[in-house]
């Protein structure tokens, strides 16, 4: 490993936990979830059409349970910066950005976890369809 990689994993890591351990792992989950039903459904795209298409619909699901999730942390990291403002009283705009910045972590996350399954699902729905 080159040290740009290295360098590319540490930033990667560090936003994973600058997200909220908990929701990013639960996205993450999600993603791998989704991912691994898309590479069964093209597996059996010959062998199985109906495992196939239920492959399909599972790596949907699961892609937009991590979409629901990154939502739902943003939401809940939203609300945890706005109580830590309300507390402090008068804070920084330097403060109220690092706050939104890492309340919408989940919701990248989220939206990477639902865009690269769907990808495979779609090429999956026009291979079946033939």
């Amino acid at each position: 490993m080159n040290v740009s990689s290295v360098i590319s994993l540490n930033v990667f890591a560090d936003r994973f936990m600058e997200g909220g351990p908990l929701f990013m792992s639960l996205i993450l989950i999600c993603l791998l979830l989704a991912l691994a039903f898309v590479v069964i459904g093209f597996v059996n795209l010959k062998k199985d059409i109906v495992k196939s298409k239920k492959m399909t619909s599972l790596a949907s699901d699961a892609s937009i349970l991590g979409l629901v999730f990154g939502f739902l942390g943003s939401i809940i990291g939203m609300i945890t910066a706005f109580d830590a403002i309300e507390s402090m009283g008068d804070i920084s705009q330097g403060m109220m950005a690092a706050g939104l910045k890492v309340s919408f972590l989940t919701t990248v996350f989220g939206a990477v976890t639902f865009i690269l399954p769907r990808i495979g699902i779609i090429i999956l729905k026009a291979l079946n369809k033939n």
